[in-house]
Formats: structure tokens, C-alpha cells, sequence
């Protein structure tokens, strides 16, 4: 990638994890779920290792928290208020551990104690005490610099206002999180998005008598300044918090080795939902003061401490309705409606329920209490019923045996290689009979593995769709440009783009063009086989008599299932009928027969993260066609590793391990004398 692209895209995560900031930690609002946010972080902190020449100065590593609002005074912290670094995986925790045995020149059986501390999602807060007495109280703000809340933090009951103990400190900056219990939040919902939100929001306004009313909760958890602290370690000042009359949270323990801290935080992962207060991992921290003290910190983070963030997310809705999705190969989905709820900062309305069997299993009614869990990226599905919680009239649900788009049969095939029924049950109709089954052949005849049209996006299909400006592929490519031009959005510029944008993919490759049919079960491999066996288009659409799909057989790669699907597809007449007039619009590519002497003879490639300009389809077929290979995962096969934009750091890390060369994009293209 070239410099100043690389410049760009790093410049536009900065900005983006600054609006993240400004709404988390300014204006009370999470716009992503913390897995995003960290992902994000974690791209940021990539880029950075890798091009030394970018300015990190607004780097997330150089920076905590967002600006102190102008709406309080601003104060700074005597000692910073810093971020944590994160782990995801046990290996992460064994980096963490071995980064601070190497740093303090300890062996590695040498045994090192943690604290392992639930995580709660609130909001932190330091208060100063001088003699025994609260005398302020700040919000985190950048870390740095926070906002003087004294006045809304004096009515949070938790928080001790005057401490009678010898043993308390003459000065101490006392720090930990302020939250709102959800059995608490259930009265305040109709004004918050979540929990943390309303807590945020009561602490940062102007009129204590406000905040008085919100059954705000503080735990304590670490200290910032202090003078005359008489304890050696973290499990100490933990026990001693609670001696001077602050609350600690009560799942802390202590614990050493990678394996016991697994096994804690696997356990409290599993009662997070029984818990009455939102908490999103488990933070990590070296027991020992003067280890703690020895190690420092590194950038904004402190090298003796990490957080142990939990792979997903729960929440309890109510199921509103159960609608039914028809998919491109006429799969039947079924998705609940549930009524919306965050979950972990994303606001969730729909859950997968996978299939018949999964609803049958489960007995998933409409009106039943669910337990909804969001992992990462993967769409929320429901886990559990809470048949206590049943309504009285509660019927079973009935799933549909005629298709709810066209009316036609449903049916469940018979798997000849499992000897079983399908889990999944499908719309008969072929062709583009059905609607919904032809919307979802359009968007996956434009998406990016096929015909990869830019600005030609699932939404435009719906709304064309609407419009009847499209019903078949080759409509795309007869727009009526004059009507699409008078829409709302879209004016000459943008239509002039769309029309450069489809007269640039009137030239196809064979394979491209057989994918984007979404013939059933002929994935980008079959298509690139069936591509390579037909050579030319005009083969490929004369396809008709028996003896010709017999042949299809002696192709290694297609089977019975895959040949069964294609003599459907050309048994239908409108199928047929799509083929002829793609054939007068497009230019459709001979396949290339590849070299057995190409650039890239004898050499294996794979491909982590998101390419600049090419598709993987498109850099695959480049491989092969100068006899390379590619290969599914890293082993001492694979010569050459190509990363692009988000790469999957355990690949990376594999390759290293195994001496594998990691190359960019722009190195590959070298190696093939082409320029990026």
C-alpha cells in the first residue's frame, strides 16, 4: 500500500476512535459494543508497529479517555488515571506473563501472584481524602485532566464522606467505578440506552438533587496519590478498602499461573448473567507493590496490569414475533423479533433462530422470555427460554409449509452422504419465480466476490427492486439512467459514477460470471473448475444434453450434489433466458489455461486481512494463473503469507514462528514486475 493511502486509512481510524470517545466519555453514548471498540484499538496499535513514519499523537496509546467537558471545572489528576491493555485469548495472557518475568529477569517457573478482579462497566471516578475526610471528587476525562464532580459524587451513599481509622492514609486519591445495579436500571430504562449511560449521564449534570435520585452504586478498586499508605500489596489494599467502609467487588480473588486465571475467569463468564451489575472481563494486576512499581508503565498503560475482556455478550428480551427470511438458494430463516435491548453497547432487535429443528428443540414461542447472546460479529441468537416466564395462551410455533414470498411448496431433502433430512427447509420454486429468492440472487449477482460492482450495494438492489427498474441480472446493465438520476439521492454525479461503475464490469472472467448465477451448492472453487472445463461462455450456456453433465463427473472437485443443482439451474427456461441476453451485454473472458512455468512456480501463498483494489478471488486467480498456489491455513507448506488491512494477528504470529516470509501487497505485485 502506498504511503500516503496508508497515511489516509490511518487517519480515518483516528478520527473514527476519536467520535467513539467523544460519545462514550463525553455525551454519555456508546456507539459500538466494547469488542468493536477494542477491535478498532487493537488496528490502530497494528498500523502504528508496522509504518514508523505515521504521527502517533493522537494515537489511542498516547491518549486515555476523552477532553473534560466544559461544563465543569477541570482539574488534574496528581497522578494519571491510566487505560489497560487487553487480552482476548489464553495466549494473550501468556505473552502477558512472559513480557513481565523478562522485564524483571525472573525464570520462567518462577511463580507470580495476581489479583484477578471482575471488570464492572461503569463509570471511574477518583476521590481525594485529606484527614479522613472526602474533599473532591473527579471524572476520569482524558486521564490527565478530569472534571470536578464533587457535588454529584457527595450523594452516591457507597462512598464514605469521613473515615475514622489510624491506618487510613493522611492523603489518598481513592479510585474506582460508579454504576448502576440492573435490577436498579429497570425503573430508569425508558430514559437510558443501557446501565452505563444512565450512570454517566447522572454524575455529569449540573444539579446534585438530580443525581440524589438515581440509585447510583461505587466500588473501589485502586488508588491513585498517596502519602502514609501502610500496605505492601493489591489483595491487602483490597481488604483494607473494605475495613475503611468502601464497598470491593465480592468475586475478587487471588490467584497465580495462566491456567488458574482461565479457569476463574471461564467461571465468572458463566454466572455473568446472574449478576446484578454489568461487568465486560476481568483485570488482571501483579499483587506485589514493588513488583508493580519496578515494572512501570509503558505508554498510557501500566505493563503490571491487564484486562481479560469477555468473548460475549447477554442480555433478556421478550420474543415480539417470529418472521421467516427466504434466502437465495430458497433456505427458509427463521429470525425473532425481540423487543430491543443493549447488549453491550449495541442495540439489538433481531435474533438468528437457525432452522425448524433449532425452534422445535428449544420450543420457542412468540411472547416467551429468552436469554439473547451476541458474540463479536456473529448475529445474536437465543440461547435459552424461560419457560416460568411463559404467557398462559402461549402457542406452539408453526413453521410455514408453503413458502410466505411465492406461495409455493416447502420442502427438507434428503442428504444422500449423511443419510439424513436437511435441518433446513427450502422454497421449491426455481429460477426467479419467487421474489424474495430473486432479490437475494441480486445482491449476490453484484456482491464482491462476483460481479463487485462499486456503489451497486444490497440497498440499491432492494430499492431498484422496489422501483421495478430491475428483475433480472441483465437489467443492471439496461438502466433507465434518466429516471434513477430524478431519485432522491442521486443527481448526475452520482449517477455518472454508476454508470462507469457498470460499463467497468461489463468485462468478466468465465469463473466470475458462472459464481454470480448463485447456482446452488457452485461456490468460487467450482466455478473456477467448471470455468477452466467449458473454457468459453458459449460452452458453458449450451449446456443441455445428458451426455455433456455425465462429462461434468470426470471433473475432479464436482460431485453428484453439485451436478444435481446445475441440471436444475438449466432445466428451468428463465435461467436460460438470463444466460442469452447476459451473453449480448457482457464481455465474458476465455478461461486462461494456467502456466507450468510461471513467475510463481512451486511457491504457496495465503491471504490474511482486506485487500486494496483486488478481490482475494481476483489475487488467487493471479496466483494460479502464474502457477502459484494457495493454501487454507499456515504450516510449513505455505512460502509466502500477504497481509492487507486487519490481518489475523495469530496467522501473522504462526507464520513468524514457522519462518514464513510476510509480505504486503505491494510486495507481491513486485514479484509479478507489476505495479499496485
Amino acid at each position: 500500500m502506498k504511503k500516503s493511502l496508508i497515511k489516509k486509512e490511518y487517519s480515518k481510524k483516528i478520527k473514527l476512535i476519536q467520535r467513539y470517545n467523544k460519545g462514550y466519555y463525553d455525551e454519555n453514548n456508546s456507539e459500538v459494543s466494547d469488542a468493536d471498540y477494542d477491535l478498532l484499538k487493537k488496528e490502530i496499535i497494528e498500523f502504528e508497529k508496522k509504518y514508523n513514519f505515521l504521527n502517533k499523537s493522537n494515537s489511542p496509546t498516547a491518549q486515555v479517555g476523552y477532553k473534560p467537558s466544559k461544563n465543569f471545572k477541570k482539574v488534574l489528576h496528581r497522578v494519571p488515571m491510566l487505560s489497560l491493555g487487553n487480552a482476548f485469548i489464553e495466549n494473550d495472557l501468556v505473552n502477558f506473563e512472559k513480557k513481565i518475568k523478562n522485564f524483571l529477569s525472573l525464570d520462567e517457573s518462577s511463580s507470580i501472584s495476581y489479583t484477578a478482579e471482575p471488570k464492572i462497566d461503569g463509570i471511574s471516578a477518583s476521590l481525594t481524602y485529606i484527614n479522613g475526610e472526602f474533599s473532591k471528587g473527579l471524572s476520569r476525562g482524558d486521564g490527565k485532566e478530569g472534571e470536578d464532580i464533587t457535588s454529584n459524587l457527595m450523594t452516591v451513599k457507597d462512598i464514605p464522606k469521613f473515615i475514622n481509622s489510624k491506618e487510613f492514609p493522611q492523603e489518598i486519591d481513592i479510585r474506582g467505578e460508579v454504576f448502576i445495579q440492573n435490577s436498579d436500571f429497570q425503573k430508569l430504562k425508558d430514559k437510558f440506552a443501557n446501565p452505563r449511560n444512565a450512570a454517566s449521564g447522572s454524575l455529569r449534570q449540573k444539579d446534585p438533587e438530580q443525581t440524589k435520585k438515581i440509585p447510583l452504586k461505587f466500588i473501589a478498586y485502586t488508588f491513585g496519590y498517596e502519602e502514609g499508605l501502610l500496605v505492601n500489596n493489591q489483595s491487602d489494599f483490597l481488604k483494607k478498602l473494605t475495613e475503611w467502609g468502601f464497598k470491593t467487588n465480592p468475586l475478587n480473588i487471588l490467584s497465580s499461573g495462566v491456567k488458574n486465571l482461565m479457569k476463574n475467569y471461564q467461571e465468572i463468564e458463566k454466572k455473568r448473567a446472574d449478576i446484578d451489575f454489568d461487568i465486560d472481563g476481568i483485570v488482571y494486576k501483579v499483587n506485589d507493590f514493588a513488583l508493580q512499581k519496578r515494572l512501570g508503565n509503558v505508554a498510557n498503560a501500566p505493563r503490571w496490569a491487564i484486562a481479560h475482556k469477555f468473548s460475549s455478550n447477554k442480555g433478556i428480551s421478550q420474543i415480539l414475533d417470529i418472521e421467516i427470511q427466504v434466502g437465495r438458494t430458497g433456505a427458509l430463516t427463521p429470525v425473532a423479533k425481540i423487543k430491543p435491548i443493549n447488549i453491550g453497547g449495541v442495540v439489538v432487535s433481531n435474533a438468528t433462530l437457525h432452522n425448524e429443528d433449532e425452534i422445535n428443540r428449544k420450543d420457542i414461542r412468540v411472547g416467551d422470555t429468552a436469554v439473547i447472546e451476541r458474540a463479536g460479529d456473529v448475529i445474536p441468537h437465543i440461547l435459552s427460554i424461560d419457560i416460568k416466564k411463559r404467557l398462559k395462551n402461549s402457542k406452539k410455533f408453526t413453521f410455514p409449509e408453503n413458502c410466505p414470498s411465492c406461495g409455493s411448496k416447502t420442502i427438507k431433502e434428503f442428504n444422500k452422504i449423511t443419510k439424513k433430512v436437511d435441518a433446513v427447509r427450502r422454497c421449491s420454486s426455481e429460477g426467479y419465480y419467487c421474489d424474495k429468492i430473486s432479490i437475494e440472487k441480486l445482491k449476490h449477482f453484484v456482491s464482491k466476490e462476483a460481479f463487485n460492482i462499486d456503489g451497486f450495494g444490497k440497498k440499491i438492489v432492494e430499492n431498484f427492486w422496489k422501483l421495478k427498474f430491475i428483475k433480472y441480472p441483465q437489467d443492471i446493465f439496461k438502466l433507465d439512467y434518466s429516471k434513477i438520476e430524478k431519485l432522491d439521492g442521486w443527481g448526475q454525479l452520482s449517477v455518472k459514477n454508476l454508470i462507469y461503475s457498470i460499463n467497468q464490469k461489463k468485462n468478466i472472467s468465465l469463473e466470475r460470471l458462472i459464481y454470480s448465477l448463485g447456482i446452488r451448492h457452485i461456490g468460487l472453487e467450482n466455478a473456477k473448475l467448471l470455468s477452466k472445463h467449458f473454457t468459453s461462455f458459449s460452452k458453458f450456456k449450451n449446456l443441455s444434453i445428458q451426455s455433456d453433465y455425465e462429462d461434468l463427473l470426470n471433473i475432479d472437485g464436482i460431485g453428484e450434489t453439485q451436478l444435481n443443482s446445475i441440471k436444475s439451474f438449466f432445466s428451468n427456461k428463465t435461467n436460460l433466458k438470463v444466460l442469452n441476453e447476459l451473453e449480448k451485454v457482457l464481455v465474458v473472458k476465455n478461461a486462461i489455461q494456467n502456466s507450468d512455468d510461471g513467475l510463481l512456480k512451486n511457491k504457496t501463498f495465503l491471504v490474511t486481512g482486506k485487500l486494496n483494489g483486488i478481490s482475494r478471488a481476483e489475487l488467487k486467480s493471479l496466483i494460479e494463473e502464474n502457477s502459484g498456489k494457495t493454501v487454507s491455513s499456515v504450516s510449513k507448506k505455505l512460502n509466502y503469507l500477504i497481509i492487507g488491512d486487519k490481518p489475523t494477528k495469530k496467522k501473522i504470529d504462526n507464520a513468524k514462528q514457522l519462518k514464513i516470509d510476510v509480505i504486503d501487497q505491494d510486495e507481491f505485485m513486485i514479484m509479478l514486475n507489476k505495479s499496485s
